[in-house]
């Protein structure tokens, strides 16, 4: 039996993990966290096999989570989930410890295989992820767009982000209508959802 503990933000996200994990006979979610309070706690306490993290977690410096978990727990495996697929976040991954890194878009089969791999001994890593961070798309943003976007992802009103970066509220409208025509999103969440996605943030 693999014992999992999974780490992931978003409830909905985090239930759906613990359902599909769960269902296997041959694994066993023993706990599921919302942040990395705590880790190296549940971790002694429970004694997984794998601990399954969303690397994307806002606050924290999950790398460094990572790595505190293979360094105080070596038979524990890492498995590291994030939406972007850039360089940084490969590296961060593998440079942290994490044996596996795979994308959140996995279909659940491919997590569930992950998993018993990682649990194995093996390294994972999702192909489709690696084709991306060796091959990333080219940022299209400039350096004052990027900075829009940022203040935007943390759900500033567009009056706010003109404050702070001391801008005129009709120069952001513009650099957002420009970041949505390169991203070719809809709107500023789904620009923001490919910019991280893409390692341009």
């Amino acid at each position: 039996m693999v014992r999992i503990v999974i780490i992931e933000g978003m409830g909905l996200l985090r239930g759906a993990l613990r359902a599909v994990l769960s269902g296997e006979d041959d694994l066993e979610v023993v706990a599921d966290l919302a942040d990395c309070v705590g880790i190296l706690d549940v971790v002694a306490r429970q004694r997984p096999d794998v601990v399954v993290v969303d690397l994307d977690l806002p606050d924290r410096d999950m790398p460094v989570v990572v790595g505190r978990l293979a360094d105080h727990a070596r038979n524990v495996a890492v498995l590291a989930l994030s939406a972007q697929r850039s360089p940084e976040a490969l590296q961060r991954a593998l440079h942290g410890g994490a044996r596996g890194f795979v994308s959140k878009d996995l279909p659940p089969s491919e997590l569930v295989r992950a998993v018993r791999l990682v649990a194995a001994g093996e390294r994972v890593i999702d192909p489709a992820m690696a084709v991306a961070a060796l091959n990333p798309p080219t940022n299209p943003l400039t350096a004052r767009e990027r900075e829009v976007l940022r203040a935007a992802a943390e759900g500033l009103p567009l009056r706010e982000i003109a404050r702070r970066l001391f801008l005129a509220y009709g120069t952001v409208r513009n650099h957002l209508s420009a970041i949505l025509r390169k991203t070719g999103a809809r709107n500023r969440l789904e620009a923001i959802r490919r910019a991280q996605r893409d390692g341009w943030l």
